[in-house]
């Protein structure tokens, strides 16, 4: 996903264009990985000195729900990413260093149908964990 096509996103569903939200997104469309909340607070206080954390995790959560960010839990904390924008279904492996991602084509849902006869799977997330080649 790219700037232009997350603002507009947020248009269509009716929210604001603020310098903040747009501020916040270029600094994931710039770093292709997942960054803490306290990161992204760090580099938006640059521009905007005011800004609250709690300002941040709005943002962050509503970006989430609108299906513009992804979010996954490294170190204890909620990491967030611009949402890939790879068609079809794939899951990720990510770096706990440096939180670059790769695509994972193979979806383990397959084999887990049989393990869940009667069962109704209204949705999944599968991540692997572990180093990048750059961080290793």
């Amino acid at each position: 996903m790219n700037l232009s096509t997350a603002i507009q996103k947020l248009k269509e569903k009716g929210y604001k264009h603020t310098k903040q939200r747009e501020r916040m997104l270029r600094i994931f469309v710039n770093q292709d990985q997942y960054i803490a909340a306290k990161d992204i607070l760090k580099i938006i206080q640059e521009d905007f000195p005011s800004v609250s954390y709690d300002t941040i995790y709005r943002n962050l959560y509503l970006l989430t729900d609108q299906e513009i960010l992804e979010a996954t839990e490294l170190h204890g904390e909620k990491h967030f990413r611009l949402a890939c924008g790879s068609s079809g279904h794939h899951h990720h492996f990510i770096c706990t260093m440096c939180g670059s991602t790769k695509a994972i084509d193979f979806c383990p849902m397959t084999s887990m149908r049989e393990e869940l006869p009667g069962y109704e799977v209204e949705n999944h997330k599968f991540e692997i964990y572990g180093m990048c080649p750059q961080c290793h």
